[in-house]
């Protein structure tokens, strides 16, 4: 059973940092890209940042762009999330997620995750002003 577990959420303030860890099971995704996503109440989810199989590439939306970081071990079959500069509008549930099946783009930086991939369960970060 594959399974995807977030950790490193909490309560910041503006400003602060913190460091999101996605920890893979059941199965390696060493040849595959992953990503964080997140969604805030009420709004659609966002594609936070993306990373290609080989960690030689990554996507960053342009909201988090200069603050945020990701990076992968493959060791630990884990992708973390550095937040630098957090801000009041990044207050979120941050997910992780996984390519399912293979389909284009799901191992470059491009990879845009879907409902039928493998996601975990979410860790929530508020931002404080």
């Amino acid at each position: 059973q594959v399974q995807l577990v977030e950790s490193g959420g909490g309560l910041v303030q503006a400003g602060g940092s913190l460091r999101l860890s996605c920890v893979a099971s059941g199965r390696t995704f060493s040849t595959y890209a992953m990503g964080w996503f997140r969604q805030a109440p009420g709004k659609e989810r966002e594609r936070v940042a993306t990373i290609s199989w080989s960690g030689s590439s990554a996507y960053y939306a342009d909201f988090v762009k200069g603050r945020f970081t990701i990076s992968r071990d493959y060791a630990k079959n884990t992708v973390y999330l550095q937040m630098n500069s957090l801000k009041p509008e990044d207050t979120a549930v941050y997910l992780c997620a996984a390519p399912a099946l293979d389909r284009p783009y799901v191992r470059t930086s491009s990879y845009w995750a879907d409902d039928d991939d493998y996601w975990g369960q979410g860790t929530q970060v508020t931002v404080s002003s």
